[in-house]
């Protein structure tokens, strides 16, 4: 049996700030299996970007474990972990972070400087993700500054493919579009999971986290089961409640 892409086991993320140690993460374990599409949900300031630069090989655990496809990456060196990023991983942000001036096609063939393709590859892997994430061919040679939202997140998209990456990590990829235009997104990260792809999506809303297979919640660093999170939610709207009866009184 295939180990699962994601194993975090007992980690924490302690920062030393002039005020003293913020822990951001507290003894987080997280399993996400081949394939899976995971979504984390939690509110600005809960963890949750801490965890996914964890998952993005961008940050290390002060204490505790991650394996990514069973290996031990929590201690590799700076080097290690860059070739990690450049071959394993897929990153789509909500602001793009594509190269305004450059064509569609240069940036998403941008990832492969970084590895070892040989230079013949290039435009033709990049031509393949493109196509993947159904961008007219017409707009290859725009400019990205040339395209509306969404069609900048399917190159987004096509950017994070171009490696053949086992793991796609999403961070509020529908923060910056319209609904109408971020269901489109979804879509196209839907069709990504049947090709075979694990994704894991942080956001803030439910109705993004909707499209995914499972949600975990995060708070205070800490996750949460849907029972647990609906329970924190519970307590939360009855000691509200009992503010506002106490302040009218």
């Amino acid at each position: 049996m295939a180990a699962p892409v994601i194993e975090v086991e007992n980690v924490f993320r302690i920062y030393e700030t002039a005020a003293g140690f913020t822990p951001a993460l507290r003894d987080v374990s997280l399993t996400v299996d081949r394939g899976e599409f995971l979504a984390i949900m939690g509110p600005s300031g809960s963890g949750k970007s801490t965890l996914m630069n964890i998952l993005g090989c961008l940050d290390s655990p002060t204490t505790g474990t991650y394996r990514l496809e069973g290996l031990e990456v929590s201690s590799l060196s700076d080097d290690d972990l860059a070739v990690i990023r450049a071959t394993r991983l897929g990153f789509v942000f909500q602001s793009f972070n594509l190269l305004p001036r450059t064509t569609v096609l240069r940036n998403v063939m941008l990832p492969l400087i970084y590895s070892d393709v040989p230079v013949t590859e290039r435009e033709p892997r990049a031509f393949r993700a493109l196509r993947s994430v159904d961008l007219p061919e017409e707009l290859y040679e725009h400019s990205s500054n040339e395209l509306s939202g969404g069609q900048m997140q399917r190159v987004a998209i096509a950017r994070a493919l171009v490696n053949d990456p086992s793991l796609i990590l999403a961070d509020e990829p529908t923060g910056n579009l319209d609904s109408a235009t971020g269901e489109m997104v979804m879509r196209t990260f839907r069709r990504m999971q049947r090709q075979g792809k694990t994704i894991v999506l942080i956001t803030h809303g439910a109705e993004v986290a909707a499209w995914a297979d499972r949600v975990v919640y995060i708070r205070d660093g800490r996750l949460m089961s849907a029972e647990e999170e609906r329970a924190f939610e519970t307590r939360l709207a009855e000691r509200e409640a009992t503010l506002q009866r106490e302040a009218i009184a």
